[in-house]
């Protein structure tokens, strides 16, 4: 290698500039490499899809930035009815739906997308007011977040509702794991439920819950415990959510609310499954 002599302090300004280049040149070559290869790497992930319904382009944008931050395939939709439509036509793992939005609102396409799929369903909504939140999980959502949030929220609510639904929906090929108590009967492996042989149609998290209330007979639970064990979170939302399940529940399965059989209130304290 030849090195040259520098003998006036505009060389030398030259020659430090020169060799700034050339390590920042090389600095980028490294790191260029380093994220390609990180790049390459991650198509070899089988990464979750979600799909954002949400006419906010600026809102949709942020939320589509956390996620893909946090390793997730993103789709966004403006508009109701295309949203409905895409839902629909395409397996997602899980879609955060607005409930403001043009051509169809969140209410109708939760309804629309559980009678086709139990794919999860995040509401998003400036909405506030518990009439909301307990007809959109009427409709069959599994969760209602409030806007503004935290972006930290958004991933461990997605990230929570995803884990627990890939674990429960997983196939086997041992017998089905079935409970029955007094009409009642529930197939854990098929994920059905029936009541004196007629079948009722149960949202995800419904059915989580009720399986997990008669797994354990006779022991009572708190709204914060149930909370915690179905949507696993732990001060994350709102175990309003809770009280909405337990009574979506109850109108299918009981003969009459006002004197339940299976889930039983424990004024103060929590709930029950009683055999």
């Amino acid at each position: 290698m030849r090195f040259c002599t520098v003998t006036s302090d505009r060389q030398r300004e030259c020659a430090c500039v020169s060799i700034c280049y050339i390590c920042a040149l090389a600095q980028h070559t490294i790191s260029f490499a380093i994220i390609c290869e990180f790049v390459r790497m991650k198509g070899d992930i089988d990464m979750s899809k979600i799909l954002i319904i949400e006419d906010d382009a600026a809102i949709a944008e942020l939320e589509k930035d956390y996620l893909e931050l946090s390793d997730f395939e993103v789709a966004i939709e403006s508009d109701g009815s295309s949203g409905a439509a895409h839902a629909v036509d395409e397996d997602f793992d899980l879609i955060l739906l607005d409930l403001m939005l043009p051509g169809m609102d969140g209410f109708e396409i939760c309804k629309y997308i559980r009678e086709k799929k139990d794919t999860p369903i995040l509401m998003v909504s400036a909405k506030k007011d518990d009439i909301d939140k307990i007809r959109g999980l009427g409709l069959g959502a599994d969760d209602y977040i409030t806007k503004p949030f935290s972006p930290s929220e958004l991933i461990a609510r997605v990230k929570a509702h995803l884990a627990r639904y890939k674990r429960l929906t997983a196939s086997g090929t041992q017998e089905n794991d079935v409970i029955e108590i007094r009409g009642l009967k529930i197939d854990k492996t098929a994920r059905r439920v029936y009541i004196n042989g007629v079948e009722k149609n149960f949202t995800t998290k419904e059915f989580d819950l009720l399986t997990f209330l008669a797994s354990n007979p006779n022991h009572v639970y708190s709204k914060e415990e149930l909370f915690k064990e179905i949507w696993e979170m732990e001060s994350v939302g709102d175990i309003a959510t809770v009280t909405v399940h337990i009574k979506k529940i109850r109108e299918k399965i009981e003969e009459s609310t006002a004197k339940p059989q299976y889930i039983e209130t424990i004024w103060g304290v929590g709930y029950r499954f009683k055999v």
